[in-house]
């Protein structure tokens, strides 16, 4: 099965792969590596996912959010792959930030919501190494960021 294919199985809709809004790009292609800037926490409306984990947000609720990173950075390996995800040979590495309390300690839990997606959607191609690291603040007060790297056939 296609990764489109998986996509479509899987009822995702996948948002539009914005444009950065700094002085970077949000992918680089070097050789056969793709790397994909950080892609923040936005709902299916297109809204913020603000808020602190362990204050504002729960586990569950930062769970979802970084599931929503990882869509927006399936839809950015989409557009550098000219619309052809079949040109991913696998998921390198997923680094996540989570904006927590210093008492919280989940982040990996937290970080699970994009690395479950990527699995789901890339099979064994999508098993990735990780980190999970907790931040006090993210850009606009979003809850969770996550960039990614991929390698290309």
């Amino acid at each position: 099965m296609n990764y489109d294919d998986k996509i479509k199985e899987l009822n995702i809709k996948l948002p539009e792969a914005k444009p950065p809004v700094g002085n970077y790009v949000a992918t680089k292609i070097t050789g056969k590596m793709l790397f994909i800037s950080g892609q923040i926490s936005i709902n299916e409306n297109g809204q913020l996912i603000k808020g602190k984990i362990g204050k504002d947000l729960d586990t569950d609720a930062g769970y979802d959010a970084a599931k929503r990173c990882a869509l927006s950075i399936i839809a950015q390996v989409k557009k550098a792959c000219d619309n052809d995800l079949s040109k991913v040979r696998s998921c390198v590495k997923l680094t996540g930030f989570v904006n927590s309390t210093d008492e919280f300690t989940d982040q990996p839990k937290v970080i699970n919501g994009a690395s479950d997606l990527i699995a789901s959607v890339f099979g064994d191609a999508g098993m990735h190494t990780r980190a999970a690291v907790s931040t006090n603040s993210l850009p606009l007060g979003v809850s969770v960021e996550v960039d990614a790297i991929f390698e290309l056939n």
